[in-house]
């Protein structure tokens, strides 16, 4: 191993972990809002 490889190495695992973390700490979750909305339509009819 040399220094790029080393390199390419930290960034790989960079980006995993800011995906990861993007993914754990959503602020809305979409499937509430969709589910919510299914609910309420069901109530109306």
């Amino acid at each position: 191993p040399n220094a790029e490889s080393c390199l390419r190495l930290v960034r790989a695992l960079t980006v995993e972990r800011h995906e990861a973390w993007l993914e754990d700490h959503r602020y809305l979750n979409m499937d509430l809002l969709k589910e919510h909305k299914k609910e309420a339509l069901r109530q109306a009819a």
